[in-house]
């Protein structure tokens, strides 16, 4: 299953930068042996401002995908919840997962529809580069826990 996150706006260099390119490389190359990667980031950008423009900037690249929508009235998983629902996704047969992160404003109302679910990092508010680093690392804690690897919370 091909993993995406998808995100309104491009970063520049930063250690968020730096830590969402290391997880994800991670999360890659661990993987493959599971059925799971390549991992990737797609950074849309658009030339008008609000949802309804992000989301028609963001729509090309969630065709076909099980759409998971990042926004702060979304669930909170546990690391090994998040990992479990990616395995079952995988197991389900989803060959395309997106993680969809939107702008300043959050996500339009008709894309949030469109996803299977949502997901929310807590009450607080996080700048969007953080969110990318925390959640290209929960994609590789997933990826981890689903391979085995020892998890400091068993």
């Amino acid at each position: 299953m091909k993993i995406a996150i998808v995100a309104v706006g491009r970063l520049a260099r930063s250690p968020e930068t730096e830590l969402v390119k290391l997880y994800v490389e991670r999360a890659t190359a661990a993987g493959r042996a599971l059925g799971l990667g390549p991992v990737e980031v797609i950074e849309v950008e658009t030339k008008k401002t609000g949802k309804a423009a992000e989301a028609q900037a963001l729509g090309p690249h969630l065709a076909e995908a099980h759409l998971i929508a990042c926004d702060e009235h979304g669930r909170q998983l546990a690391s090994r919840a998040f990992a479990q629902e990616i395995g079952k996704l995988r197991d389900d047969g989803v060959r395309r997962l997106v993680f969809v992160i939107g702008g300043a404003d959050g996500l339009d109302a008709a894309l949030l529809a469109q996803a299977k679910s949502a997901l929310a990092f807590g009450p607080q508010t996080w700048p969007h580069a953080l969110v990318r680093a925390m959640l290209a690392e929960q994609v590789y804690r997933a990826v981890s826990i689903l391979a085995g690897s020892p998890y400091h919370r068993d």
